[in-house]
């Protein structure tokens, strides 16, 4: 890779939104919509090639009986997050292109169920109007490059890691392929869909009861309704009933993505050096279809468009940010499809955890907290242990 974020980051929706499952994914999340809001004040730096774009849109959520917002609001109560409740006559006057019915258990196009009428309505929408996307993913991890490149730091692209050296039982650095030792008593496994393969390397992968895995995932373009320009008017969408979420693609166009619905076919990935790399024409047909259903003026483009990548998940799709069994080996890792917008939060929290464990802080024991730099929240980083138990109040998909 010629520069950071040309991994899976650089195919990342880069949703910037709050409505996680539980009160520390909402912590987290809210805290991160300060640095996005401020991006070039936080950077501290130039790049030859400009700062990434929060773009604040503002997020919907789509409220269904027993839906996800029945736990998201007492979440965003206590955190203090702000939001609306619009009901379905103001969500028409504001977002006039969305139609209101609902279809029932999500299924795919091959199930008859699918073409049926609706069978009610959706029970209006919450609103949040921080939440928003980053503009190019790619371009914002670049960004983090110059400025750590600003204060010191140093990169190495294009090189393959072939071992994590150790010795009595604390890392002593990496080894690159060609035979050069990188010394170091702290690595920081940040490798994403790759995650599992460095612990492995490391030989941490078997101690760790919170393991992650690469999970493949279709996201797909097309264009905005005639006479709809979605990229100034539209905003980034949660519809749990079609098991979708869409935001504003540049062009006027609209990125659809899955929600990860049970009939949708997981395909988890041995091998993230080796996978089907090419949009399919089931899932493509599928989730453009239910937008279909949502936008009913959407039109069907002949040319499928789209991107494929991996994710890096967990047990119960929360990520793990802590230190491992191997002294001085830390992770940050299981974030793929739902952490892009906790970057900077998570780097801040990390920091604080290795600062905290190398100077003799016995986190296993102890949990760390860490306190928000913007919201004063404090997040309790013992809910991202690695020998933590599968959350039960998790989502199990995107939605965290």
């Amino acid at each position: 890779m010629p520069a950071a974020g040309y991994g899976s980051t650089s195919n990342s929706c880069a949703i910037v939104r709050a409505h996680y499952s539980t009160f520390d994914g909402v912590a987290m999340a809210y805290e991160g919509f300060s640095y996005w809001k401020d991006w070039s004040n936080y950077l501290d730096s130039e790049d030859e090639r400009g700062h990434a774009l929060y773009m604040q849109s503002g997020t919907v959520l789509f409220m269904l009986d027993g839906g996800h917002h029945e736990k998201v609001l007492p979440l965003f109560d206590q955190v203090g997050v702000p939001y609306e409740i619009l009901n379905n006559e103001e969500l028409a006057e504001r977002f006039p292109f969305f139609e209101h019915g609902t279809h029932g258990e999500p299924c795919r196009p091959a199930d008859d169920r699918f073409w049926e009428e609706p069978e009610g309505e959706i029970m209006g929408a919450l609103y949040t109007p921080d939440s928003g996307y980053v503009s190019d993913p790619q371009l914002a991890s670049h960004n983090l490059q110059r400025a750590a490149e600003a204060k010191g730091g140093e990169f190495r692209f294009n090189t393959e890691v072939t071992d994590i050296r150790r010795a009595d039982g604390r890392t002593t650095g990496i080894t690159l392929a060609g035979g050069t030792e990188v010394d170091s008593p702290v690595v920081v496994n940040v490798a994403g869909p790759h995650s599992f393969v460095i612990n492995k390397m490391a030989g941490v992968y078997d101690s760790m009861n919170i393991k992650t895995k690469a999970l493949r995932h279709e996201v797909h373009h097309v264009p905005s309704p005639p006479g709809i320009d979605f990229e100034k008017d539209g905003l980034h969408t949660s519809d749990s009933d079609l098991a979708i979420y869409v935001r504003p693609e540049s062009g006027n166009n609209i990125l659809i993505g899955s929600e990860d619905p049970t009939c949708d076919e997981q395909v988890w990935v041995d091998d993230p050096d080796d996978y089907d790399d090419v949009v399919s024409d089931e899932q493509w047909n599928a989730q453009v279809l239910r937008l279909a259903r949502r936008m009913p003026d959407l039109g069907i483009p002949n040319e499928k468009k789209g991107i494929v990548d991996l994710y890096d998940v967990s047990d119960d799709w929360i990520p793990i940010y802590d230190r491992t069994d191997l002294d001085g080996f830390y992770v940050a890792i299981g974030s793929s499809g739902n952490q892009f917008k906790n970057a900077p939060v998570a780097g801040w929290c990390m920091a604080e955890l290795i600062e905290a464990v190398e100077g003799g802080h016995d986190h296993d024991a102890d949990p760390l907290v860490v306190t928000g730099v913007h919201t004063g929240l404090e997040m309790d980083m013992g809910f991202y242990r690695r020998n933590r138990e599968i959350n039960p109040d998790s989502s199990f998909s995107v939605n965290g």
